[in-house]
């Protein structure tokens, strides 16, 4: 089943209180799972491969075998396709891990969109963010 999956990571702060989310519609565009998840401290970066391990793991739960994974991070996406090494400690298990996700689907592909492009996963990152942080 081939389904486009969005995910977004975000951290308030370098390293801060962070966050992942993910979206996942079918084909069509009709949406059947979102996600998100806290993560405490971490980076950014971190958030946004931790953002990617959700959204692929909810879409292989699925049942997707054919991914289109939109994200608005140019490093992991980089990564991921093979045009930047990870030269970061705290990435390369990361990677690693997302690597194995992918390797056992039909096919998948990975582009970037300006965060505007990607607002809903944005929205629930920052719905997470600003719910832990209610006292």
């Amino acid at each position: 089943m081939k389904l486009v999956v969005h995910v977004d990571g975000g951290a308030r702060g370098n390293p801060g209180p962070a966050a992942a989310a993910c979206v996942i519609c079918s084909a069509d565009g009709s949406l059947l799972r979102e996600r998100s998840r806290l993560l405490g401290t971490t980076t950014n970066n971190v958030a946004e491969y931790e953002a990617l391990l959700l959204g692929l793991r909810e879409a292989i739960e699925l049942g997707g075998s054919e991914l289109e994974i939109v994200g608005d991070s140019e490093l992991v996406a980089r990564q991921v396709n093979g045009q930047y090494a990870v030269r970061h400690e705290a990435l390369r298990p990361l990677h690693g891990e997302a690597k194995r996700l992918l390797s056992g689907l039909r096919s998948w592909s990975m582009r970037t969109v300006p965060r505007a492009q990607n607002a809903h996963a944005d929205r629930l990152v920052n719905a997470a963010l600003d719910a832990s942080s209610v006292t």
